[in-house]
């Protein structure tokens, strides 16, 4: 065989190999938003969003009741208006070993968060009562100033571990939620934010020493539901999906 025939073989084979990278990526891709790729089933991905209704989530010590949260083109909203109902959306199950992963969006001087380990109650007013915060703040929200209050924190303990802002208004952010054992990590757009391990001592004594001391029930139990801060200007949600660990 010459050489240019061994070039061309070679190229050949280099074209057979690069399409059938990208059909296998195209065949693993999801239809659109609030999809579930072949391979996220076949790990055991549960989607927590339709993209359509509500279903699997209601307000928190008040059911399932119209409210101030809405779905439109697929994303679930929080809206600002005052004559509907408002209130914190919590998930209908509890969990406690898992990767949570969702997609999010405030307007510029937002402000929100996502808890976990809540628990619902009478005896417990809010989720905030019960349940530690994944921050989402927007770029212009002054909290924005404050280093434990930005987004991806471990809200009002500690600043974020390597430093990423959130995308301008108007853009998704991807966020990843994991708690094996206890021991929580938060990420944001795809960098490690914060990590604590909430039954450890260093743990307790910190929120014996913060404004949370005089909630008896936060941050005690490493497993609950999970709950979307309803907040001031608005905020949304897609591609909310858990895989129980």
């Amino acid at each position: 065989m010459n050489k240019r025939l061994s070039i061309q073989r070679c190229c050949r084979i280099s074209l057979y190999l690069v399409t059938a990278v990208l059909l296998i990526s195209c065949k693993d891709a999801p239809e659109g938003n609030n999809q579930l790729t072949s391979t996220e089933k076949e790990q055991g991905w549960k989607l927590l969003f339709d993209g359509k209704t509500t279903k699997g989530w209601h307000l928190y010590n008040k059911g399932e009741v119209p409210s101030a949260w809405l779905v439109k083109d697929g994303a679930l909203h929080c809206t600002d208006d005052a004559e509907l109902e408002h209130g914190d959306l919590v998930s209908n199950e509890a969990y406690e070993n898992y990767d949570l992963r969702f997609d999010w969006q405030l307007k510029a001087d937002g402000n929100s968060g996502v808890f976990i380990n809540v628990q619902e109650s009478r005896e417990n007013p809010t989720t905030w009562s019960t349940g530690p915060e994944y921050q989402l703040l927007g770029n212009e929200h002054p909290d924005m100033a404050k280093p434990t209050k930005r987004p991806g924190c471990l809200y009002s303990f500690m600043p974020q571990i390597n430093e990423v802002a959130a995308k301008p208004a108007g853009e998704w952010n991807q966020a990843r939620i994991v708690q094996e054992n206890g021991k929580i990590t938060f990420y944001l757009n795809d960098k490690l934010t914060a990590k604590e391990d909430l039954k450890s001592p260093q743990w307790k004594a910190s929120v014996d020493s913060s404004n949370f001391k005089s909630f008896p029930a936060f941050g005690k139990i490493s497993s609950g539901r999970i709950a979307l801060q309803d907040w001031t200007k608005g905020v949304a949600f897609r591609n909310i999906r858990i895989l129980n660990l």
